[in-house]
């Protein structure tokens, strides 16, 4: 059974696209234009035993810029600092 699941629900397709992942695998998503992009990924922290996820630009077509926008906790408030992250 999956434990992370993502739609596009509003994109030039007549039906809702939709993708799995496992904990072993996580989920990442990717939106872009043709001035660089944002994925979210979503992955399972096996020493804290929870779900976190991470946000950030990355180029697209040799166009924008790599950094990360936001990390934390899925389901909380809770946030980690990005030099946490590894």
């Amino acid at each position: 059974m999956s434990h992370y699941y993502g739609s596009i629900p509003v994109s030039a397709r007549k039906s809702e696209a939709t993708a799995q992942g496992h904990k072993s695998t996580g989920l990442t998503v990717k939106a872009a234009s043709y001035a660089g992009a944002v994925e979210v990924q979503f992955y399972y922290n096996e020493e804290l035993q929870r779900d976190e996820f991470e946000v950030r630009q990355v180029s697209h077509c040799g166009n924008g810029v790599s950094r990360v926008l936001h990390q934390g906790v899925v389901g909380t408030e809770a946030q980690r600092d990005p030099a946490d992250f590894v």
